[in-house]
């Protein structure tokens, strides 16, 4: 029998914030409507694929895809030309992209425009990595390891480029700073972008950590994942390590624990809570580090009698829809209805308590005659959970929870086992805001009013967004500077311009920072809830307001002309507009030339409007370019032939001055 053997967790074990994200949006989309699919599974785990399926939702190919499916692209993304061929196909498109893959999707494209090259660290077959490829508009190469990446950036074809180096979010980060290293000596003007994951980081050095001090490591997850496998890799140099994708691969091992003194468990990216707990448990019972048994000790508390409102401990023994039965150590058999379980009514059995929980409860009803204990473990959460919420309101702390029901004049939210009340003026972040759509939602929350004799309490959760929004407003100004690029989302359109929720502050776009084409309305550009990058223009800390432009400077007309025009040139252009003087003509969007009267024809036109009209499209001759006043001069009159007599204006007026003075 073995003694004093430790088991370890890692609590960085498990879902990461992208594959969290993910499966929630796919729960969430199940709840609300039918026919939906997923593009490939949505995580390398297939207790959650499985389970997904038999709620409706299939893992399909791009080939499959109908007009009439809601399609929810995974955390690891996918090519520019998928989203293409979806919005072709005409099916409704929720992306579940893990918001870091997107940044590098958004990496990989506007440096490639710029025309770099795109190296990427990474297993070229994995769906992550051909998602990136798939944003790039230029080349782009893929290699794994200093040897590969110095092959690549001394070969002749590449030797010559601009580089962008990027990273796999679930790349092996002792080899990224390998390869950035060999990048710095071998191609420093290379672009070098620091993409793997903050939380895959953490997790690969809290397990090499471990496996440093560990008997034996268990990584958890699935064999195909590549951040599963990435684990595996860091660990087993340091000690043994194995690798199951579920608890029950344990008893089938043939394992020697003899000298184990300290066992370390991880677990990749899309292995769910449950799965990781089930394997320590396993492990638990594999080593049997539990006290020696005492007969006399469990036959005096098998006869101690159970009464109403007593608290005890049981042991899960088996799980079912309607109720749960526990072993309470002594000779009545525990029983916990489904409703006693959790003041969630939408939990089911299964997903509160797993067979071999040790949980708290209530006794409601004991049964002597039957040898049945009727049990609340609903109970004990609230009135633990109470002093929980009692604490929150005397220390003024957030707490977060799940609203269950909407009801009238607000909601309710559970937390800690406690359902909390929420008003509509606390819960909705504006007017005529529809509280159904926080159902099954968390949120996070203050406790504003607690009444112990009734057990009752009051929480807002707007509360939570003033403070967030005033911390993050704060950060704005303290970290943001004049000529910033910063991301925000349209809030609403005017007349005068656009407001942009840049995340705690509103910034403005006014009419003349929106475009540099013509527009009519402010809404022809963007549409509100569009998310757009913006260039600070001034920033008023004192007043809080922030201005912005929209129209990037590359895409400044003016600048484009002079790069591609120059007097004395013949282009074609188009009449946008007559005038008494002359007509304004469009050479490129955004950018006009006068034609002036005497410049129209070699006679006098003493009527423009006879000559020309809107939309004539002429050819004419770059006279004059002056660029500090940005006024460009054309003339059709130059490109007459010579043979033809030329109408010279101020000898006609001088004509008709010499005339007017005979006549006199």
């Amino acid at each position: 029998m073995l003694r004093n053997c430790k088991i370890c967790v890692a609590k960085t074990a498990g879902f990461c914030f992208g594959v969290d994200r993910a499966v929630k949006i796919v729960y969430n989309e199940l709840d609300i409507r039918n026919n939906v699919v997923t593009l490939g599974p949505i995580i390398h785990n297939g207790d959650v694929v499985a389970d997904l399926e038999r709620k409706g939702c299939k893992a399909v190919s791009l080939d499959e895809v109908t007009e009439d499916r809601t399609v929810i692209i995974r955390s690891h993304g996918v090519a520019r030309s998928v989203y293409d061929r979806l919005s072709k196909i005409g099916c409704r498109i929720v992306d579940a992209t893990c918001p870091f893959v997107a940044r590098i999707h958004k990496i990989a494209e506007e440096r490639s425009q710029e025309g770099y090259t795109v190296l990427i660290a990474g297993d070229p077959d994995h769906p992550e990595v051909e998602g990136i490829r798939g944003h790039c508009v230029g080349e782009s190469f893929v290699f794994d390891g200093c040897k590969e990446l110095e092959n690549l950036v001394k070969s002749e074809e590449l030797s010559q480029k601009k580089l962008a180096i990027l990273a796999q979010t679930t790349y092996n980060k002792k080899k990224w700073e390998e390869c950035c290293d060999l990048i710095a000596q071998e191609a420093p003007g290379a672009l070098i972008f620091h993409t793997i994951c903050n939380a895959t980081a953490d997790r690969q050095e809290e397990a090499m950590s471990l496996a440093s001090q560990a008997d034996l490591m268990v990584v958890v997850g699935g064999r195909h994942s590549s951040n599963t496998l990435k684990l595996v890799s860091v660990c087993e140099g340091l000690c043994p390590c194995i690798l199951v994708e579920r608890a029950e691969e344990l008893k089938n091992m043939e394992l020697d624990l003899s000298d184990a003194r300290f066992i370390g468990i991880s677990a990749g990216a899309s292995t769910p809570a449950y799965i990781i707990k089930e394997v320590q448990q396993t492990m638990s019972e594999m080593i049997n580090n539990e006290e020696e048994f005492n007969f006399e000790e469990a036959l005096e508390a098998s006869l101690k009698p159970i009464h109403i409102n007593k608290r005890v401990q049981g042991t899960v023994l088996s799980v079912n829809n309607n109720e749960v039965f526990v072993d309470l150590g002594t000779k009545q058999q525990g029983i916990i209805p489904a409703s006693e379980l959790s003041d969630d009514p939408g939990a089911k059995p299964e997903d509160v308590v797993k067979v071999g929980d040790v949980v708290d409860l209530i006794v409601l009803k004991p049964n002597d005659q039957e040898g049945i204990v009727t049990l609340s473990k609903k109970r004990v959460d609230a009135a633990l959970g109470f002093e929980k919420i009692c604490a929150a309101k005397e220390e003024d702390a957030v707490l977060s929870g799940v609203v269950t029901n909407v009801i009238k004049g607000g909601v309710l939210v559970s937390s800690n086992g406690v359902k909390v009340f929420v008003p509509a003026s606390q819960a909705a972040p504006k007017r005529d805001f529809d509280l159904n759509s926080l159902l099954r939602q968390t949120v996070e929350f203050k406790i504003l009013e607690v009444n112990e004799g009734k057990q009752r309490a009051v929480g807002s959760i707007r509360a939570v967004a003033r403070e967030q929004r005033a911390a993050a407003q704060s950060a704005f100004f303290e970290n943001t500077k004049v000529g910033d690029t910063v991301s925000g989302e349209v809030k609403s359109i005017t007349d005068y311009g656009v407001f942009v929720d840049l995340g705690g502050v509103d910034g403005l776009v006014r009419r003349a920072d929106l475009s540099w084409n013509r527009f009519k309305h402010p809404s022809e550009i963007v549409s509100v809830g569009d998310k757009i990058d913006v260039t600070i223009k001034d920033i008023d800390p004192e007043t809080k307001k922030v201005a912005l432009s929209y129209k990037k400077d590359s895409e400044n007309p003016w600048e484009i002309f002079c790069a591609n025009y120059e007097q004395g040139q013949v282009i074609k252009v188009t009449v946008v507009s007559i005038t008494s003087f002359g007509a304004f003509a469009q050479i490129i969007n955004g950018v006009d030339g006068l034609i002036h009267i005497s410049q129209i024809a070699n006679k006098r036109v003493d009527n423009v409007a006879e000559m020309l009209k809107v939309g004539d499209e002429v050819e004419v001759k770059i006279t004059e370019i002056d660029r500090d006043k940005k006024r460009i001069s054309l003339s059709m009159r130059a490109l007459l032939p010579e043979d033809e007599p030329v109408y010279d204006s101020e000898a006609e007026e001088d004509a008709s001055e010499e005339k007017g003075a005979d006549e006199e």
